[in-house]
Parts: structure tokens; sequence; C-alpha cells
């Protein structure tokens, strides 16, 4: 008897809101004001990397992923995922509409709780210092759970103190500090290591 795998099923995230921080799904509508934070001077001072995201790396994004919602790639490794930016209301403090953007991971693949992590964030440097990262992970922890989570694991290198304070604030525990192997494509943008902090919900 064969077995039919289901497809993975994406779930509505329901309104996130969390005072003047919204987390909304992409689309064109956002791009140039989440271009205006990456030409930012405050990001191309400090995240050069994040400075030159082109108007149409964001389109191929938009297609790879339409509502935000990316099914995955079992070939490359990659799990089936909800991404988010980050809008601020208008009477936000940080001088930007899109602060930053998120992702929830859904498996527990080696790749997720070893390096990737179910987490994935950016907070553009105009916007930093308000604990967006923070917010943005409590307004998906009820998403996770309703996937069946029980634990979250969350990773980020060693020198990244504001990521690991994150961490922190949410109550996370760090679990070791693992090498990156040189053959996955983390190691080829210079992460070398991994801090795993698990996050128990």
């Amino acid at each position: 008897m064969s077995i039919v795998l289901q497809p993975f099923q994406f779930l509505d995230p329901s309104p996130l809101f969390d005072g003047e921080l919204e987390l909304v799904t992409p689309q064109p509508k956002y791009i140039d004001h989440l271009l205006a934070a990456c030409r930012h001077p405050q990001t191309m001072r400090d995240a050069p990397d994040q400075s030159r995201v082109s108007r149409q790396s964001l389109s191929d994004f938009l297609a790879a992923a339409p509502k935000g919602q990316h099914p995955g790639d079992t070939k490359r490794g990659l799990s089936p995922s909800y991404h988010f930016w980050m809008r601020l209301g208008d009477d936000a403090a940080p001088p930007v509409t899109i602060a930053g953007g998120i992702g929830l991971r859904i498996g527990n693949t080696p790749n997720i709780v070893q390096y990737v992590g179910h987490f994935g964030y950016q907070v553009y440097p105009p916007a930093r210092g308000h604990h967006l990262a923070e917010r943005a992970c409590r307004l998906l922890l009820p998403l996770a759970r309703r996937h069946g989570l029980d634990e979250l694991w969350i990773t980020c290198n060693p020198d990244n103190i504001a990521s690991r304070r994150t961490c922190e604030r949410l109550g996370a525990t760090l679990v070791n500090i693992v090498p990156v192997p040189k053959d996955h494509e983390l190691y080829s943008r210079g992460d070398y290591q991994k801090c795993r902090y698990r996050l128990a919900l």
C-alpha cells in the first residue's frame, strides 16, 4: 500500500498587532517603504548588506512566497515557512514604515534545530532599540503552537549581542554554541558558529 503525503497546510495567522507594531504579509505596496528603510543613512552605515537589497530581489521573493508563505524545498532542506514584514504605525518613533522582517519555519529538521532556528528576524538600524524582534516573535508564538510545536529553537552568531538579548528576554535558554559545517550556506556567508537557544512553549 502506498502512502500519500499530504501537502503542508498554511493557517490564517489572524491580525498580528502589538501597539504600533503590526506584522503584515509581504505585498508589492510595501516595497517602496522597505527600500526606504534599506536606503536610510543608518542602514547604509551600519548594515551595508541590507542596504543593497534591490527592487528585483524583493519582487523575486514575493513570487517565491506569495502572501508570505514559502512552501519549502526538500531538495535544499528548506521547510515550509511564514514571512512577515514589521510595519510601524504613523505615530511610531522610528523614521521608517517597514522596520524589518521575521520568518517562522515550521518543522523540526536537523537544519532548523541545529543551525537556522525556527525564527529568523532582522530589524533595520533606524528602527532598532525598541525590542521589535522580541515583540514580533511573541506575536508568532500562538501560530507556532497551532502547528503543534512545543519548543522553538532560535540561533544567532555569538557576537550578535542584540539578538542574544532578544532570546534572553523571550525566556529562551542558551543550550550550546556549535560550529557551522563548511558546506552549509551559512558558512559561505561568514557565519562560522551559532548559539542555540531553546524556547519552551
